[in-house]
């Protein structure tokens, strides 16, 4: 049997793949209600990245820990703006790079580089430690570490780091916003204190915290958390879920593999019984 929402009404916060979302929950029997929750924005000033750049190059950084993607990508964009695109890829070359998972790794594969250690699955702070544990600790002690921010600092992440006997430095390149037009997300609060969202999904803790402190203006926050208590709550993974529980709300649902096909799939198989055991009230 095909899993199926069953009809039930889907929030999804999803903003880059917001589209794509909509119509996977809706090819598995759901009513999609989107709400995008954030949109990224480069940071106005862009001195924090171009002096790590500069230091790279200059041969001032032993380790580089790379936590997204987008973040890599958009750090390439910044030196290729002050002309040092080629050394810059040179200079990550020659140090230690760790990924937390395959889509840092792609953007090195694409520049011919290969990383010295990956995170696995789940891809949290706590797998790029321990993966970076296996290698040996005198590989830290001492090491001059940039880390590669996104949205948000990682304090877990940077304090590990500095355990281990690291000097570290963190790396802004891009950050979180709430959208242009938080109507939708407005209306979605709204929609789950009413009781006419049956499930409510979420793909980054940024998403929980915007939802929020929008509801926080809003004067609602504490009805809105009762309200997500009568949800079935799907997470995409061990980070967003910390983010849920550090918020009061327990995620009902997260995917054996931290991807958006897992995710909807596997909320499609459980939500409907789950939705019949939450309290009505």
């Amino acid at each position: 049997m095909n899993p199926s929402f069953n009809g039930l009404r889907v929030l999804t916060l999803e903003s880059r793949r917001a589209t794509e979302m909509a119509s996977l929950i809706s090819t598995y029997g759901g009513r999609p209600l989107s709400a995008p929750a954030l949109r990224e924005v480069p940071l106005e000033a862009n001195a924090d990245a171009q002096a790590f750049a500069n230091a790279l190059i200059r041969g001032e950084f032993d380790i580089v820990v790379l936590l997204t993607g987008v973040g890599l990508r958009a750090l390439l964009g910044i030196v290729e703006k002050l002309g040092d695109r080629a050394a810059f890829v040179a200079a990550l070359g020659r140090v230690k790079l760790v990924a937390r998972g395959p889509k840092p790794v792609a953007v090195l594969r694409e520049l011919g580089i290969a990383p010295w250690v990956t995170a696995p699955e789940p891809n949290t702070w706590r797998e790029l430690l321990a993966s970076v544990d296996a290698q040996g600790a005198e590989h830290l002690r001492g090491a001059r570490i940039a880390v590669q921010e996104y949205g948000r600092s990682n304090p877990h992440l940077i304090e590990g780091l500095t355990a281990r006997g690291g000097i570290v430095t963190a790396v802004p390149v891009y950050q979180y916003a709430l959208p242009h037009d938080v109507e939708p997300l407005r209306r979605a609060i709204a929609a789950t204190i009413a009781g006419e969202i049956d499930v409510a999904i979420f793909t980054t803790g940024t998403q929980v915290a915007h939802l929020f402190q929008l509801a926080e203006t809003m004067g609602c926050a504490g009805e809105f958390k009762a309200a997500l208590r009568r949800v079935v709550v799907a997470s995409i993974g061990p980070t967003t879920s910390e983010d849920l529980r550090e918020h009061g709300v327990v995620p009902d649902i997260e995917p054996t593999h931290p991807k958006m096909g897992f995710l909807i799939r596997e909320a499609a198989e459980r939500a409907p019984g789950l939705a019949g055991a939450k309290p009505r009230t």
